[in-house]
């Protein structure tokens, strides 16, 4: 009897063990681990900086899975500078930050994939626990939600742009398209990442005064790629993993970008 009770504790014990492996396995394609991304210095002499207004800034993502969508808006949340070097967009350079904690979530929601989805409204639940996943919540170490506050894109270079050289074109309004290509960090996590980018530059006479940014297509985050995941509470995973949430939450975010800057005085 006491043998078959040990061997039971035992049996606990490696269950218990097992629990806890599971839980702390990292995502199989996780990205490298980075502290906070600094500005490069411009690629070109002749850069002309331009300073994101952040007040009209606008950030939002749209997550679908089959019974649910979830999406999020961070108004005024965006910050940073461009060097634009106009007569040859390619060497651009720059560094755009999202706070965080400007971020909303709204959901909507369906019975099953052949029900209509529902109103699209604000969880303070899924808020929260977008907060806690990100490790921003008002439980997590002030340094720690510091650190993770911002998600980040420093831009390193622009390709296949439709014109490369701004000055060329005339105009007061001098449009163009381009792919932006750089380093983004979220969560303490850093990947390369590509973007297809409308370009809107104004000039007064003939000197750029500013220029408008929106993305074409979405910039595509994965959330296991940077150690997003359900959490309970600050260093505490949940038993649930990403992927047994399918049907629930999408495993990407496609993020929309668009924000206007002004040539810096």
């Amino acid at each position: 009897m006491l043998r078959q009770l040990k061997m039971q504790q035992l049996l606990g014990l490696f269950v218990g063990v097992a629990l806890v492996a599971c839980q702390d396995k990292k995502p199989e394609h996780l990205a490298p681990a980075a502290s906070a991304l600094t500005q490069t210095a411009p690629a070109a002499a002749q850069s002309v900086v331009f300073v994101v207004d952040s007040a009209s800034s606008k950030t939002a993502f749209l997550m679908e899975a089959p019974i649910e969508k979830i999406s999020g808006d961070a108004p005024a949340a965006l910050e940073g500078e461009l060097f634009v070097p106009l007569d040859d967009l390619s060497k651009a350079t720059g560094l755009v930050k999202v706070d965080l904690q400007k971020l909303t979530l709204y959901q909507q929601k369906r019975e099953d994939d052949k029900s209509e989805f529902g109103e699209r409204k604000k969880n303070d639940l899924q808020n929260q626990h977008a907060r806690t996943w990100l490790e921003i919540s008002d439980d997590a170490p002030e340094a720690v939600r510091e650190a993770n506050r911002r998600a980040e894109f420093r831009i390193t270079r622009v390709e296949a742009a439709s014109v490369t050289n701004v000055q060329a074109l005339s105009g007061a309004d001098r449009k163009l398209t381009a792919d932006v290509v750089g380093d983004f960090r979220l969560h303490g996590r850093k990947a390369e990442k590509r973007v297809k980018v409308e370009l809107s530059f104004h000039y007064t006479g003939d000197k750029a005064d500013s220029v408008n940014v929106r993305t074409l297509a979405p910039l595509q985050i994965g959330l296991e790629e940077f150690d997003v995941r359900p959490r309970e509470a600050f260093g505490k995973l949940a038993q649930r993993t990403l992927s047994a949430l399918g049907s629930k939450v999408a495993q990407v975010a496609p993020i929309q970008l668009e924000f206007s800057a002004r040539v810096k005085p």
